[in-house]
């Protein structure tokens, strides 16, 4: 099995981070046993290619391209490819655990 990859995206100084982050080839990523972490706060993965498998605590999804996740860091997480393809998303980090986004509300009339 490969390295994880990173690819910078923001300036070091934004206080929120974002990477392209390319997990490598795990033919047996869909039944490995999770090692969940944790630490400070908030991300948001969004899968450009591949089959990702997510363990949130208890929960488990496997998201493919054009589907994404937003959760708490300080929820036990692990992440994995689930076959023989490499995993290609992108995550937007923010350490202080502020939500990454807003939803928008129309303008009051």
């Amino acid at each position: 099995m490969g390295e994880i990859q990173y690819e910078t995206l923001s300036p070091e100084s934004s206080p929120v981070q974002t990477y392209k982050v390319t997990l490598p080839a795990n033919p047996d990523g869909a039944t490995a046993v999770p090692d969940p972490r944790v630490h400070d706060g908030h991300e948001w993965l969004y899968v450009l290619s591949g089959r990702l498998r997510l363990v949130l605590g208890d929960q488990e999804v496997t998201l493919g391209p054009g589907e994404a996740a937003e959760f708490d860091t300080r929820l036990p997480h692990w992440l994995s490819a689930t076959g023989a393809g490499p995993v290609e998303m992108l995550s937007i980090f923010s350490k202080e655990g502020k939500r990454i986004h807003l939803r928008a509300r129309p303008a009051a009339k």
